[in-house]
């Protein structure tokens, strides 16, 4: 290179994600998949899901190009069978049997357990994080996450277990790594990106983890006093037991219904300081990410998924993670440029993997 030539260019291009859904779609949607859940005991709901991720997928557009979800409700549903028999069976014959050993035996392998449970949890999310990568398409290459899920559960285990030693002081930072050992393991095709927990650390998380943790105690004390002067109240009332019983059950309802829109309030700053960490982490070649995301919006966002789950006994949940999935896309930006043209194809990925995370109930959607 001559002394007169300036700095190879950048190659690549910006990355712009749009999510164009009709929401409206995704009422019928949920009414149909609510319904035939109910019909078949919700066997469907693999089938379900997997109709719900191919509208999400295929109205979110990255360079005006969609996207393409190419899992099916078979591999769920085996996953499902799969976990049943290799863990769930096993799980209830050690249940049941520490209960006919006595509390001291009971308790040897109930704690045990429980790390079992905490390996399993995690190994559940990185295997249908995996799966779901693999089942994700564009320009005809499939995204894969590499990585393995059994060190993610161990890492699971290992801040999960920090967390309560530092009496949940440890959690957002747990959460945040955790966050990049999923997203850092992410590749389209064979193109890798990567987690710069550097960044991801300069958005600050924790007074938002402190206003959430107080608020909720200061909360869940209020609720607890006021219900248990009540119940003295109607006692020196001469109110019977099962008046009291009756009072103060529809006490507890009423105070929740009243505290639910504040313990939005109060935990929406840390969910949306969480997302901001996660996405300022998140690099692909040049490429970085931010969320433009304030909390009011996100208290709003969760506080009206709340209400639309209760007014709909839980039939509208396709529908709220549609609109969820609109709302932080809508709010992703992109700075920087990527070399997606250089992509080569990915290995296929698993066949069955999600059978942990429905056993869980984990799943982003």
């Amino acid at each position: 290179m001559s002394m007169t030539e300036g700095p190879a260019p950048v190659r690549g291009e910006a990355i712009n994600l749009e999510q164009r859904a009709a929401l409206s779609g995704f009422v019928g949607l949920s009414l149909k998949n609510g319904l035939l859940n109910l019909v078949t005991l919700t066997l469907y709901r693999f089938w379900g899901k997997t109709e719900v991720r191919r509208r999400v997928w295929s109205s979110t557009y990255l360079n005006g190009e969609p996207l393409e979800y190419t899992g099916r409700g078979k591999d769920l549903f085996m996953g499902f069978l799969i976990t049943l028999a290799v863990f769930g069976a096993p799980f209830l014959l050690v249940s049941f049997t520490a209960q006919l050993l006595g509390p001291a035996v009971a308790a040897l392998i109930i704690l045990p357990l429980y790390l079992v449970i905490f390996f399993l949890f995690g190994f559940g999310m990185f295997s249908a994080f995996r799966y779901m990568a693999s089942r994700t398409v564009w320009r005809g290459i499939r995204f894969e996450a590499r990585g393995s899920a059994r060190d993610y559960a161990l890492s699971y285990i290992g801040y999960a277990m920090l967390s309560v030693i530092t009496a949940g002081w440890f959690w957002p930072a747990a959460q945040r790594r955790l966050a990049g050992l999923l997203w850092g393991s992410l590749s389209f095709g064979d193109r890798p990106l990567r987690f710069d927990i550097e960044a991801a650390r300069k958005v600050a998380v924790y007074p938002a983890f402190i206003l959430a943790g107080v608020g909720v105690g200061v909360m869940y004390a209020v609720i607890v006093g006021v219900v248990v002067l009540l119940s003295i109240g109607a006692k020196e009332a001469g109110a019977s037991p099962d008046e009291i019983s009756a009072i103060t059950a529809v006490a507890i309802v009423v105070l929740m219904l009243i505290a639910a829109p504040l313990m939005v309030a109060v935990v929406a700053p840390y969910q949306a300081a969480k997302l901001r960490a996660t996405a300022a982490g998140l690099k692909f070649d040049d490429a970085s990410f931010r969320f433009d995301l304030k909390w009011p919006a996100m208290a709003w966002l969760m506080f009206t998924n709340v209400l639309l789950l209760i007014v709909s006994l839980g039939f509208f949940m396709p529908l709220i993670q549609a609109r969820t999935i609109k709302f932080l896309i809508g709010r992703l930006r992109s700075e920087g440029l990527a070399d997606l043209a250089a992509a080569r194809q990915a290995p296929q990925g698993p066949r069955t993997a999600e059978g942990l995370a429905d056993a869980f109930g984990w799943a982003p959607i």
